[in-house]
């Protein structure tokens, strides 16, 4: 069976998690602040806080940013549910727009069409890894900062609507020759089992935030906010006569463990020179054995100006029903390899509908979802078993497709 996302564990992984294992200290200490300093260095944004998953950076700038009752947050329909969970946290409304049919990106058009006085927040995703329009994006706050209302000291200080990109698959993605992290105001990365930077569960916050903002002091701050609003950490605690600390707000609990932290060391230290350079490899190989076929419309991985890390192959079969799909996939599970669907659109899944959001407002993000079959992308997957992969799709596709 070939699996769709496997983490790529050897010894090199082993041996570092034993060794924070045998160093007595196994929850957040050195391994996690030097895994935030490498993050800050490789991304080039101004500082970075590591925390147990993407979600909870989402959700915590979310909060930070005084996002509440009232205030409506920019979404796109094509996304994992927590993209807009944590709007619903907030006690925010979600406003889903459509995505562009060529990258299933955010739409910038969609997204100008959506912005009221009650917009606070524009929450991009880098679909697969492929960064969003960030120069429109950041060119759009701008354009409408008078239309914006300040309800809360960081909105006043900021003065428009912030951009909190979703970077769950983008890490190691550039656009005009920056990295993810430092294109917009925020970033939030997800270091999940599946992502192509693991560190089994886990993200980071990538703080980038303008003038007149301290970031390291938004750090301290949010270092307080995710760890119960405790004013010292356990390793702060640690040293002689420091053990007395406070509780200044009522924090959460959300902070990312050494153990994981060790992980993300090696991850990192081999992810631009290595893991970067197989993955590309893989889809170019997609790329080339899929895109001789005109039924098959390939996923845009590098321009002139952007350039994906290659976190999913999302392939679109023209001119096929839902159902189609779905049988199409199942032809290949039965050829013994895994694929996916990324993703089912947020307005069409229970909760959501019984909001009272409707799928069909958003006809590129159904398109899209009708017609996508994510392809197995992970390091240790082999030219033969991309072969094997596009001779199943092919397959599958003769057979339900007349």
């Amino acid at each position: 069976m070939i699996p769709f996302s496997p983490p790529r564990i050897d010894d090199k992984i082993c041996d570092e998690v034993v060794a924070a294992l045998k160093s007595g200290w196994i929850t957040t200490g050195p391994r996690t602040k030097n895994f935030e300093k490498k993050i800050t260095e490789y991304c080039g944004n101004k500082n970075t806080l590591c925390l147990n998953s993407a979600t909870a950076g989402l959700e915590i700038m979310l909060r930070w940013f005084g996002v509440g009752p009232g205030d409506e947050v920019i979404v796109p329909a094509y996304t994992y549910s927590a993209t807009a969970n944590v709007v619903v946290h907030c006690g925010a409304r979600v406003v889903f727009v459509d995505v562009n049919p060529h990258d299933f990106n955010i739409s910038v058009n969609e997204i100008e069409k959506a912005i009221t006085e009650k917009t606070k927040v524009i929450l991009p995703v880098d679909f697969g890894g492929f960064p969003c329009d960030f120069n429109e994006l950041n060119a759009l706050v701008l354009k409408h900062k008078n239309k914006f209302v300040a309800a809360s000291a960081n909105q006043q200080l900021l003065g428009r609507i912030l951009i909190l990109s979703d970077a769950a698959h983008s890490f190691g993605a550039s656009y005009h020759g920056k990295k993810t992290g430092a294109l917009t105001d925020v970033s939030v990365f997800s270091f999940h089992a599946v992502k192509n930077l693991t560190t089994a569960e886990g993200g980071a916050v990538a703080l980038n935030l303008p003038e007149p903002f301290d970031n390291k002091a938004v750090y301290d701050a949010l270092c307080i906010s995710t760890l119960h609003g405790q004013n010292k950490d356990a390793l702060a605690k640690t040293q002689k006569g420091n053990w007395k600390y406070d509780i200044v707000e009522a924090g959460y609990k959300c902070n990312m463990t050494d153990l994981t932290a060790a992980i993300g060391l090696i991850e990192l230290e081999r992810y631009e020179n290595d893991t970067l350079i197989r993955r590309k490899h893989m889809v170019d190989l997609y790329n080339q054995l899929l895109g001789a076929d005109a039924r098959f419309e390939l996923p845009v991985f590098d321009t002139d100006t952007k350039h994906s890390s290659y976190h999913l192959y999302p392939l679109r079969i023209k001119n096929i029903s839902e159902a189609q799909r779905d049988a199409i996939m199942q032809e290949i599970f039965n050829k013994d390899v895994s694929v996916n669907v990324h993703f089912m659109p947020v307005p069409a899944t229970s909760f959501y509908k019984s909001l009272g959001y409707n799928v069909n407002l958003y006809p590129v993000t159904l398109d899209n979802f009708r017609r996508e079959i994510s392809l197995p992308v992970f390091y240790n997957l082999s030219d033969d078993n991309v072969n094997t992969v596009v001779d199943a799709v092919s397959d599958a596709v003769n057979k339900v497709v007349a």
